[in-house]
């Protein structure tokens, strides 16, 4: 995985030009990293090229240039890169008409939490949510989430050699479960570098995954509540491209 910083970085105007070309490569490239689970809820699974594309796009809304400004998207964005045992999400909660979405809203409180995987016919594993900051409150949850699938070494085992997976959603107000396709599977597969436990891993029984429990992340993002409607937005305008 190449590294984010702010020399990898386009500026402005070399971002311009580029941008094109550079956003259907993306546009592509999320197709298959892009999960609807139920009617209302997009997961799209985030690697190298997805962040770098988010970071890009913000600092060209924002036209940011200066240095400072460079660094807090990094620091920003950078940790929802996955770390190698995991993947992670931004998850969207998508009800077209305002008023709809705001009465949704209300009603889906705490839904983030709600969220998980299971692979094969082990146990389902709950996702860790929104680690930088609460996005849910007393009145309703925000619609825009970043979510965090922790998988055991048996685990990613398992998908690596063809493992189906379900991911669902089990809150009082949206009931929703996915069969995740083959070219799915594959893609979020190859965002994991070579697993060292591998071996070990394929000698475990189906379906048991001992070490499946959540690991604390070391660094989480920064995103405050008030830019997650330009993430929707971009997000959304890039699926309907």
């Amino acid at each position: 995985m190449n590294r984010i910083d702010s020399a990898s970085l386009m500026t402005l105007e070399a971002y311009a030009k580029a941008r094109p070309k550079f956003r259907a490569e993306v546009l592509a490239h999320k197709k298959n990293r892009t999960v609807a689970v139920g009617p209302n809820v997009t997961l799209i699974f985030e690697d190298e090229l997805t962040i770098r594309y988010q970071i890009q796009e913000m600092l060209r809304i924002e036209k940011t240039f200066e240095e400072a400004g460079i660094q807090d998207e990094l620091d920003a964005y950078v940790p929802l890169l996955p770390d190698g045992t995991n993947w992670k999400a931004t998850m969207l909660i998508e009800f077209p008409e305002a008023e709809e979405r705001k009465r949704q809203l209300a009603l889906l409180r705490g839904i983030e939490h709600d969220v998980w995987v299971q692979v094969g016919g082990g146990a389902r594993m709950a996702a860790i949510a929104d680690e930088d900051m609460e996005r849910s409150n007393d009145e309703k949850t925000s619609a825009v989430h970043f979510l965090r699938f922790e998988l055991a070494a048996e685990m990613r085992a398992a998908l690596r050699s063809g493992a189906r997976f379900a991911i669902g959603i089990d809150h009082p107000a949206y009931r929703a479960q996915v069969s995740v396709n083959d070219a799915t599977r594959a893609a979020l597969v190859r965002i994991w570098p070579p697993d060292a436990q591998l071996g070990q891993a394929k000698n475990a029984p189906p379906g048991v995954f001992p070490n499946a429990c959540p690991m604390p992340s070391a660094r989480p993002s920064i995103i405050e509540p008030n830019r997650t409607a330009a993430i929707s937005d971009m997000k959304i305008q890039d699926r309907t491209m």
